[in-house]
């Protein structure tokens, strides 16, 4: 299981590594021959754009993968360990409910759109809107493993806050941390 879980995030780095990769070339090429020739590639915008769309999207799966998004934890660190997990439940609950409004509004809005082309590459506009359908599904699958983890396997919920006190905590490696009696 760990070892498939590793292969897709390497897997899922490498997609928005091309992408970052093919955005900024087909941007910086395009100002090049513009500046240079008078001239441009006409569909690099909208492919750019495209990409960029689909990088956010991705780049979303793999922050909660690694738990890297945005948190306030000043409440629920100072909860005992059971209110902590109540905590953690409801909020994934919510989460859960938010990606299923993602994803039926995504999936709506890919029907809704795919006889209807892109002006530049003639890519269906279905494929801009696709990106929720599979991030939704993805996150959820995330969070869930997440709650079976703090309520099957007995892991702390303190694995999966991962908020630092301040920069200079987010320099140090962790083991440091620790011996240094700092961390959690």
């Amino acid at each position: 299981m760990k070892s498939a879980s590793k292969f897709l995030s390497s897997s899922l780095n490498v997609i928005m590594a091309a992408a970052l990769a093919l955005m900024a070339i087909l941007v910086f090429g395009n100002v090049v021959l513009r500046y240079l020739f008078n001239s441009g590639i006409t569909w690099s915008e909208e492919m750019s754009r495209f990409l960029f769309v689909w990088l956010i999207f991705l780049g979303a799966i793999g922050a909660l993968t690694d738990n890297e998004h945005l948190g306030v934890d000043m409440f629920v660190k100072r909860l005992p360990d059971f209110w902590k997990k109540v905590v953690f439940v409801i909020t994934n609950g919510l989460i859960l409910y938010v990606l299923w409004l993602v994803l039926d509004g995504s999936w709506k809005m890919t029907l809704i759109n795919l006889d209807s082309k892109a002006p530049a590459t003639g890519m269906p506009l279905g494929f801009m809107y696709g990106i929720g359908i599979l991030m939704s599904i993805c996150m959820a699958i995330v969070v869930v493993a997440n709650l079976y983890r703090v309520l099957f396997r007995k892991r702390p919920v303190d694995d999966f806050i991962r908020v630092k006190e301040s920069e200079e905590e987010m320099l140090v490696p962790a083991p440091q941390q620790i011996a240094e009696g700092g961390g959690r």
